[in-house]
């Protein structure tokens, strides 16, 4: 079979998929949320699975992906001691697991109070509390031109709802875990997240993701993330997944005034990657900061996006994007600025900088910066190159063999992104993985 007739297979299914979902509802489908899903399932079906000749999608060919089967509805029989088999960070605070996208209530836990934080699984607030989210849902994330995010719109059946009330610093961080169960078949989870944080509150959220098991998985994950006036954020995502692992994950991030977001994003396994992380600036005297790390080796492929729209004036953006590529491995990094009329008085700065170790590995860069405002401070660049000889034979010179002179070199290097990660068991757990990933080299 060729690709577009498994491309047209794929879509069939999931379109089918779709309208078996509709039909059990009972009359139900009249409800907002659902109606909401029909329009962007019937974008979907317009738009289809994006080609390289899609300027968004020219370095990162999906076409393995869609060649593929998965399994969006295997249960599985993962358990608390399977868990234990996972080195994973240890973190107190509020840890939820979701496995093969579905909410797994045995081995998580909430511990803080309700009244400062309310956690509840996706598919029990599309169900019994729809009010909940109806004011959110698909209100954010792009559905109508992104052919990924339609299909996550249309047919996400689980994922988490958090809600932080007013005037309240949640201590505990959120550590929300999908692990794609790919020990017996291939299998495929389409998770959404919905994050509402209100004024004058804080809280620390992190997504983390991991594939057990020798099969392909594949994640299409969506979180919109709305920060209230005054409110402070700090958001994390590690991925460690597969080599037979496909994630494309979008990030929609909507603040209000003098609020605050920070994200750091670590990609330190998947063999494909793409992250979509867009922050709208929607009000005066907001602060964003996004950073990145890249490490990928073998034939692993890694594509970051970042949109950061300033749409009011006095605001300050701040995006510092780093990456180590290996082997044959293959790195894509698109991040666009956007400077609107009105947003006078903005600082905005993008910086991507890449060091690749292989002949054979290849780096994709462009930074995009459009401003049409006149009183702004604007800069983004990108650089992509080796290690510097003269640094390594300096340290041979000393009595350190070359292989680890340049360990330390990359170590160094990704310090910049590693060192603004907040939560000490997370950011040790980050080290480690480049650490072993760098010794295997």
């Amino acid at each position: 079979m060729n690709s577009i007739e498994n491309k047209d297979s794929l879509k069939a299914h999931l379109i089918a998929d779709f309208q078996l979902s509709q039909a059990i509802l009972n009359g139900k489908s009249t409800m907002p949320i659902h109606q909401v899903r029909s329009e962007a399932m019937k974008n979907f079906d317009k738009l289809g699975f994006p080609t390289i000749r899609h300027e968004e999608w020219k370095y990162s060919n999906v076409s393995n992906l869609i060649k593929q089967t998965f399994d969006f509805h295997t249960k599985t029989d993962f358990n608390k001691s399977d868990l234990e088999q996972i080195p994973l960070p240890h973190l107190n605070g509020n840890v939820l697991y979701f496995i093969n996208g579905v909410y797994n209530a045995e081995i998580s836990e909430i511990s803080t109070p309700e009244d400062k934080l309310k956690v509840i699984p996706f598919s029990e607030a599309l169900a019994q509390q729809p009010e909940l989210i109806e004011g959110y849902f698909g209100k954010y994330a792009n559905y109508q031109t992104d052919a990924f995010t339609a299909l996550n719109t249309a047919l996400s059946n689980d994922g988490v709802v958090v809600q932080v009330a007013d005037n309240k610093v949640v201590e505990e961080p959120i550590i929300i875990r999908f692990i794609s169960d790919a020990r017996v078949a291939n299998v495929g989870s389409q998770p959404r997240n919905l994050i509402i944080v209100g004024k004058n509150s804080q809280v620390k959220i992190a997504e983390a993701y991991r594939t057990v098991g020798d099969e392909a998985a594949f994640v299409n994950t969506v979180t919109e993330i709305i920060v209230g006036e005054s409110a402070m954020v700090d958001y994390y995502k590690v991925q460690n997944e597969s080599d037979k692992s496909y994630h494309i994950g979008t990030t929609q991030v909507y603040q209000k005034g003098r609020s605050y977001f920070y994200a750091a994003t670590a990609t330190l396994n998947g063999g494909f990657v793409r992250n979509n992380l867009n922050v709208v600036l929607d009000g005066e005297h907001i602060e964003s900061h996004l950073y990145g790390l890249y490490v990928p080796n073998g034939k692993q492929h890694i594509d970051n996006h970042t949109l950061v729209d300033h749409q009011k004036p006095n605001c300050e953006s701040n995006e510092l994007y780093k990456g180590i590529l290996m082997d044959k491995s293959t790195g894509v990094f698109n991040g666009k600025i956007f400077v609107r009329e009105d947003a006078q008085k903005t600082n905005a700065y993008q910086n991507c900088r890449n060091v690749v170790t292989s002949d054979e590995a290849t780096m994709n860069t462009k930074p995009q910066l459009e401003i049409w405002a006149d009183d702004v401070k604007c800069s983004h660049g990108t650089t992509t190159g080796q290690l510097n000889d003269e640094a390594i034979f300096y340290m041979q010179s000393r009595g350190i063999p070359k292989k680890e002179a340049i360990r330390l070199q990359l170590l160094a290097f990704a310090q910049d992104v590693v060192t603004q990660i907040k939560i000490d068991s997370i950011r040790e757990y980050i080290e480690a993985l480049i650490l072993e990933k760098l010794e295997a080299a």
